[in-house]
């Protein structure tokens, strides 16, 4: 195994690691939440609560086939994160991406106007999408440059190819997804489509966490 991999394993859902800042953050998570809930409720549009749990979802399904990598390889996942952190939760995971993800689908969905309208004739879902999924790419370069967030394979790296890799699979389809689950038409449809998105990781994780007795 890599020298991150090794640091990335260490202290792994180690409850003893967390740190207090985790108390602030959660309640500021809860309190987007509470709010988004209390106005859905007024208006019936739920969208960006689907939109939060939407692209967490699929980050969180990013973040197992990504340690199931690891396991398989014995060798390193396609992203480590073996730095400082609350709380490790995966090999390429922590409490502060967590968060993070749990908030991008609210901020993506209060960016859209709600009208059918064209940025540079583009559809503006469409045109955010691209702009937010670019934008996370610049930001996880930079902590791959700081040694925060460690990338080992040839095709997930800095070069010309692995940036457009890392747009399209990291980011990009975490937005086609939340686009997706918000043109359904409706609540129960939307559901059904968050409750797909979760149950796929959550199966994997059963199986390889929970019987398999894997460690990522």
């Amino acid at each position: 195994m890599t020298q991150a991999t090794v640091q990335a394993l260490q202290g792994l859902r180690d409850l003893s690691m967390v740190k207090w800042y985790i108390i602030p953050l959660l309640a500021i998570v809860f309190y987007i939440y509470t709010k988004e809930i209390k106005e859905a409720r007024k208006t019936g549009d739920w969208d960006a609560v689907f939109a939060g749990l939407t692209i967490f979802g699929v980050d969180f399904f990013n973040e197992t086939w990504n340690g199931w990598v690891m396991y398989l390889t014995q060798r390193s996942a396609v992203w480590t994160t073996p730095g400082d952190t609350a709380l490790r939760t995966m090999v390429g995971w922590n409490i502060e991406i967590m968060f993070m993800f749990t908030l991008l689908g609210i901020i993506f969905y209060h960016t859209l106007s709600g009208k059918d309208m064209k940025i540079f004739g583009i559809p503006e879902k469409w045109f955010w999408a691209v702009v937010y999924a670019a934008f996370c790419v610049f930001v996880e370069c930079l902590l791959n440059i700081g040694g925060h967030l460690v990338w080992e394979y040839e095709y997930w790296n800095l070069s010309f190819k692995g940036v457009w890799l890392i747009f399209l699979f990291g980011y990009f389809h975490f937005f086609v997804f939340a686009i997706i689950v918000m043109g359904l038409s409706t609540v129960k449809k939307k559901i059904i489509a968050v409750s797909s998105i979760y149950a796929v990781p959550v199966i994997m994780n059963i199986v390889a966490l929970g019987i398999l007795g894997w460690n990522y």
